[in-house]
Formats: C-alpha cells, structure tokens, sequence
C-alpha cells in the first residue's frame, strides 16, 4: 500500500480526552472538542465538575520541534513572580509536557487552565493598555530568568533571514522583481538595526498582538500562547502590538498609544528601544510570511498566496512610517 507520508494530521477529540484522563490528574469523564487549528491545534477540556482547561498540541513547524521545556520554565517562573499568565499543568509524573505519537511523528502537549475573563475589545484603549502593563511586568521579571536553555533566539537570522528563505525556497512569490523588492526591503531593514547596536535584550513573549489574553474581572490582561516566547529583542516584542494594529489594512495607531502608555507606567522604555520597534514592524511581517511559506505544502497555494502581494504595505511603512514619520 503507498504512503502518502502525511504532513499534518488532526487528532480526534475522544482520542484527545483519552490520553489527557490517562496521564492528568483531571477527574473524568472528560469531554473535548476542538477550539482551533493553525500553528498549533487546541482544545476545550471539561473535567467532571466543569473545570475547563486547554490542552495545546504542537505543530511540526519549519523551525524545528516545539521548545516546550523553555516555555513552561518560562510560563512557571512568570506565575512564581506574580505576572499574570496561564501557567501550565503538571502531569501525573510533574512534567510540564508530553509528547504523543501522530502518523507525521511526534507532537508535543501541554495543558493549561482555561482562563477566566473576557477577550480584548479592539476598540478599547483600556484593553490595550492593560496588555501593556502585563508586557512590562513580564520584560521586568525576565530579568532574572536564564537565556541560555532556550531552543529558539529571537534575533534577525530567527526572524528576518531564515523566512526571507522560506518564501524564496516557497516559489510562491514567482515575479522576480517583487522577490527582488523583498530581498532590498529586508536587507535595509536588518542594516537600520544592527546599526542602533545597543539594543536591549530579554525574554520575550514572542506573539503580544493584544488577543492571546484575556481581561479578568480587575481590568488585567492574563496573557497566554508563549508558543513563540523565547531570548530577543525587547524592541521586536514591543513592536508585534504596533504590527497587529497596522497592518492588513488596520489603522489603530491610538492603540499603540495607549499600549505604550500602560507599558511605560510599570517600565520605561529607552529611545533606541522605541525607535527601533518602528523597524521590527517589517521584521515581524517577514516572520508571518515566512511562517505561511513554510506552510505552501501543507495549507495549499491559494491559501499562502498573499504573500506575493505584501510588499506595497512593506514599500507604505518605509515611506510613511521610517521615511517620513507620519506615527
């Protein structure tokens, strides 16, 4: 019989409730249904008595395997020293992770409580600036967090290099002059930060575009999905939040104001810092596009197609944003 080697396949929710009854101290019976799927397939958990958690099952992703280990050190020691965050589960044998068999190999998982509050409001100001306040405390925490366990740097090869190859390795952008465009906007982008050189570094969340949080019943943002947590630039965390609110046709710069605004009342930020995240905007859009050309086999042309078409915001934000300083 020919196989077809798959690339991805979806786990069966009672599959899914069998092996977290099997290997959690979660009373059963356990009933589960699937939230989503993307870089990583989720799930609603509910325990016998309604608790309800999510369990997080890692994609095979071009960056090699889910750094779990460092994110659930990561995720404790934030909890530990008061931040708010979805802190992960421990197992019947206290790991943090576990990894299960699918036909395209292993698949990391973990379990965290389902969090209690309400999703951020786009058109809150309060929503953004309490997603920044969180960020800070966790940049102020991370302080005393070690680096040196990760898998994963969030550096320029990390995010700028290594997915401009994706889409050059992708085809998917087939006109030559755009890739050209791309390889320029990309290489002058990189030159604009190394040349800063004195840029602050830490643990970063890695994704704080203002959703992977939801807002408890103080007002805080509790933040979750620290999938792409990992060492970088403070700059290029700072600047996903600023990336979120323009880009794909949004124009919510006042967000970004009030993000900042929270940010600053816990921890300032230093000029280079700041201005420097203006540029991470370009390097956050090249980690997004390479993350969907490195996916052109396994969700279809069609679907990472729009890749090719990204470089008049790239080309706008140059102009507008680094050139003529229209924020």
């Amino acid at each position: 019989m020919l196989d077809f080697r798959p690339l991805y396949s979806t786990p069966q929710p009672d599959a899914v409730a069998e092996f977290i009854e099997k290997n959690y101290a979660i009373e059963g019976p356990i009933s589960c249904r699937m939230l989503q799927r993307g870089l990583n397939d989720v799930y609603l958990v509910v325990g016998k008595n309604t608790e309800r958690y999510v369990f997080r099952l890692s994609q095979h992703r071009a960056r090699g395997p889910a750094d779990v280990k460092s994110e659930t050190a990561f995720l404790t020691h934030l909890s530990q020293s008061r931040v708010p965050v979805a802190a992960p589960i421990p197992t019947l044998d206290r790991a943090f992770s576990l990894q299960a068999q699918a036909p395209e190999g292993l698949r990391s998982g973990v379990l965290f409580k389902a969090l209690d509050g309400r999703e951020p409001h786009a058109s809150d100001l309060g929503d953004a600036r309490a997603n920044g306040k969180t960020l800070a405390m966790l940049h102020n925490a991370a302080e005393v967090f070690p680096h040196d366990g990760a898998l994963y740097r969030l550096d320029l090869e990390y995010l700028l290099w290594r997915p401009l190859a994706r889409i050059r390795e992708s085809g998917i952008v087939e006109d030559a002059e755009v890739y050209a465009d791309l390889e320029r906007i990309a290489g002058d982008t990189g030159k604009a930060i190394e040349a800063f050189g004195n840029l602050t570094w830490t643990y970063c969340h890695g994704d704080c575009h203002g959703f992977n949080s939801r807002i408890n019943e103080v007002g805080e943002a509790v933040f979750f999905d620290f999938d792409d947590s990992g060492p970088g630039y403070l700059a290029y965390d700072l600047s996903v939040f600023l990336w979120a609110n323009v880009s794909f046709g949004r124009n919510s710069t006042r967000r970004w104001g009030a993000f900042i605004e929270g940010y600053r009342a816990v921890r300032p930020i230093t000029p280079a810092d700041f201005e420097a995240a203006l540029h991470f905007v370009i390097v956050r859009h090249f980690w997004l596009m390479g993350e969907y050309a490195a996916r052109a086999n396994e969700w279809g042309s069609n679907t990472v197609g729009w890749i090719a078409r990204e470089t008049n915001f790239l080309k706008m934000w140059e102009t507008e944003q680094l050139l003529d300083r229209l924020l």
